[in-house]
């Protein structure tokens, strides 16, 4: 049996005019190629779907089944097509968001929000984890799309893994002061004016970040005297708020409003505390490729 579409499109249109040249008209073919399908259809059927007499052009009853059936049928057709059209447009489907927690301090909260606004029928979760942890989630397909700081991750690591990473924020870094210290007065400092300073940092084996600014130190000048670690940012913010030492953190950070606590920029050269985002090259992902055209354009690095 052989049966498309356009015969019962054309079956319907025949049994709603109640006429053939009514339907070939709103058709916009002419009636034999219609007659022709229609006695197609009858035959595959094996049945017939119209009464005609020289007077009346009535459904039998096999076709007033089959026009129920064929428009429940083509209503489900259409949506089945409108639905395959939103995923490809990244309008359904999920989306799994790996991201650091000190990126929500900045301009992510309202990424999120915009995306939400356009594409309502997504359904979105984050996921808060180191960029090591991201990495391997992103290798396993747990995640869609990760959000992780400096430094960049190598090009052939990358490569390898089928990942690509986007430049989408740029951040500097400022430095952390308790309130009641002289450097807090300051409206810029330079990163060789907390030498001597205790520091406080992130922990250093959870993700390369804090390294990273561990180095930028060392090419300051520095090598600074680590007080103690920390898993979280706001516990760094609530020792810089006992005066225990100084943090180099993200200027967004400054958005929390610590008590005790007082964000100096850096002048000279500040370590950058650009936010990277990475996400998987292998497959197409409609919903990933919608997520990346809410960012800016021309934030977003090649």
């Amino acid at each position: 049996m052989s049966i498309d579409l356009k015969q019962l499109k054309y079956f319907l249109a025949v049994a709603e005019e109640k006429s053939f040249s009514r339907a070939a008209e709103r058709l916009h073919i002419s009636q034999p190629p219609l007659s022709q399908q229609i006695m197609k259809l009858e035959s595959e059927l094996g049945v017939k779907l119209f009464a005609r007499t020289t007077r009346t052009f009535e459904l039998t009853v096999a076709g007033k089944a089959l026009m129920n059936e064929a428009t429940d049928l083509l209503a489900k057709m259409r949506m089945t097509i409108d639905t395959i059209r939103q995923i490809d447009r990244g309008e359904v489907g999920r989306l799994r968001v790996g991201i650091v927690g000190s990126a929500m301090w900045g301009p992510i909260p309202s990424l999120l929000e915009e995306f939400q606004t356009k594409f309502p029928r997504v359904t979105w979760t984050l996921h808060e984890l180191g960029p090591t942890l991201q990495y391997e989630a992103l290798r396993a397909k747990q995640v869609d799309v990760g959000f992780w700081r400096e430094p960049r991750l190598n090009e052939d690591d990358l490569k390898n893994d089928n990942l690509r990473q986007e430049l989408c924020f740029r951040e500097d870094v400022c430095v952390a002061i308790n309130e009641h210290h002289p450097l807090a007065k300051q409206e810029a400092i330079e990163l060789m004016d907390i030498a001597d300073e205790p520091m406080l940092t992130l922990a250093l084996d959870k993700s390369p970040f804090p390294r990273y600014l561990l180095q930028c130190c060392v090419n300051a000048g520095f090598q600074p005297t680590i007080f103690q670690e920390a898993s979280e940012p706001q516990t760094l913010l609530a020792m810089v708020g006992a005066g225990l030492g100084v943090a180099l953190m993200p200027e967004t950070t400054s958005r929390i409003g610590w008590p005790g606590v007082v964000f100096v920029p850096i002048r000279t050269n500040p370590p950058s505390a650009n936010l990277y985002i990475t996400y998987t090259t292998q497959d197409d992902a409609p919903v990933v490729r919608a997520f990346l055209n809410i960012l800016n354009p021309p934030a977003r690095a090649d």
